[in-house]
């Protein structure tokens, strides 16, 4: 006998979630009638083997597709299809066609299949942490809780827009000072190898006596040449151990401890921090 997951109203208007065991849905529906509900929406319950074949199916690869960009658009369009009436699972549907293949397009597929089983928004959400963060779905969770879900999608897209409008800036005034660097040390790194050394036998062939500064000068030029390959993988190694160590808590509090004290940097973060917690209270 199938299950039927239901939603109704009772005679005070409260909306009532509940599952109910019937041959058919007209049976299930005169059942629910019969409790004193008003159905206003009741599905198939389906089993886990359901939800997993349906997964199974309906995913594919994903290699990308779930980048802030991209979840801000979504934010931003579900917001419009809400305030314009839609229920929550259509409204995922159609957004999920409309995604290409990617994170986002899989994380859409499982949530509706978790809604259908019964599952609120934001427990669905939840089910996908490398898409939606623990904001995004504390968020929906308070707009559940009152009621507002529809003004916290808005606030939501509006926040996650001013966001991703203060990356892109701050990405922007970056890129040239990270180019003039890089720049700087493929110019450094070519004179050690190849300029340094040519007047370095000339030196040795007229046997001058150095000063204490070009000998350094020297020393650095032979181990560069040596050690080139150190020149890209002490930055890699170094970005590696540091996603490594924020993977732990005790790592993150140390990293972020060690970041607020750096000198001019601590308190540029610090600012910045401030400016996030406080506007994402305000939202």
């Amino acid at each position: 006998m199938p299950t039927y997951q239901f939603e109704a109203l009772d005679a005070t208007g409260q909306e009532v979630r509940d599952v109910i065991d019937a041959p058919t849905e007209e049976e299930a529906q005169t059942t629910i009638r019969q409790m004193g509900y008003f159905v206003t929406k009741i599905t198939v319950k389906k089993s886990g083997a359901d939800v997993a074949r349906s997964q199974r199916k309906r995913k594919g690869l994903a290699f990308g597709g779930g980048g802030a960009r991209v979840v801000t658009t979504f934010t931003r369009q579900l917001s419009i299809l809400q305030d314009a009436g839609l229920p929550i699972l259509r409204s995922l549907r159609i957004l999920e066609e409309q995604q290409g293949s990617g994170r986002l397009k899989n994380a859409l597929a499982d949530t509706c299949d978790e809604i259908e089983s019964g599952a609120t928004l934001s427990e669905a959400l939840a089910k996908s942490p490398r898409v939606f963060d623990r904001l995004y779905i504390n968020m929906i969770k308070a707009g559940e809780a009152g009621g507002a879900l529809e003004t916290i999608l808005q606030r939501l897209a509006e926040f996650k827009e001013r966001t991703e409008s203060l990356k892109r800036k701050v990405k922007g005034a970056m890129i040239y000072p990270i180019v003039v660097i890089c720049v700087a040390v493929a110019i450094l790194t070519f004179i050690m190898i190849k300029i340094v050394p040519v007047f370095r036998d000339m030196f040795l062939e007229f046997e001058l006596k150095l000063p204490a500064a070009t000998e350094l000068l020297i020393a650095i030029s032979e181990n560069t040449v040596r050690f080139w390959f150190l020149i890209p993988a002490i930055p890699i190694g170094l970005w590696i151990f540091i996603k490594l160590l924020r993977k732990f808590s005790y790592g993150r509090m140390g990293w972020d401890l060690f970041l607020l004290k750096v000198p001019v940097l601590g308190s540029l973060i610090e600012k910045n921090c401030l400016a996030r917690t406080t506007r994402t209270l305000g939202t």
